[in-house]
């Protein structure tokens, strides 16, 4: 066996021939079990949080409010406000109460006579109630 080249195995430090055609670490799969136990148990202990943190007397942060943060988060909200008002088309804004308002005074009032509806047993006629959406019996004379 000429050029046999020895390697020298990295958990139990003794020489060995690799057989193998990679660079080996270990003379042996028992050694790579322990040597992987081994960085397992000392290498990787858990940390706990007050060591990651720097050294000093007061590590709490406390969150406080300032007249400037409270100043730019209403003109911020106003901005905001005001371009969407501005962007936003008439056809696509909320309606409001006096909207709905003037809608059921071009409509002739709260009730609709349902003409498709028999009237009840106690002869009220039905009628469609337009704020709650709902039938209702009404003897409207």
């Amino acid at each position: 066996m000429k050029n046999q080249k020895y390697y020298t195995c990295q958990y139990c430090y003794q020489e060995f021939v690799p057989k193998r055609r990679r660079v080996q670490k270990y003379c042996s799969n028992t050694c790579r079990s322990k040597a992987y136990h081994e960085r397992k148990t000392k290498g990787n202990l858990p940390v706990t949080p007050e060591e990651t943190l720097p050294k000093s007397e007061n590590t709490e942060q406390k969150d406080s409010m300032s007249l400037s943060g409270v100043g730019n988060a209403a003109a911020g909200s106003l901005l905001a406000d005001g371009i969407k008002a501005l962007v936003t088309k008439n056809d696509n804004k909320a309606a409001t109460k006096g909207d709905i308002n003037l809608l059921l005074e071009k409509l002739g009032g709260r009730y609709h006579l349902v003409k498709n509806m028999t009237p009840n047993s106690e002869g009220a006629h039905p009628y469609y109630d337009l704020l709650d959406g709902k039938i209702v019996y009404l003897r409207l004379q």
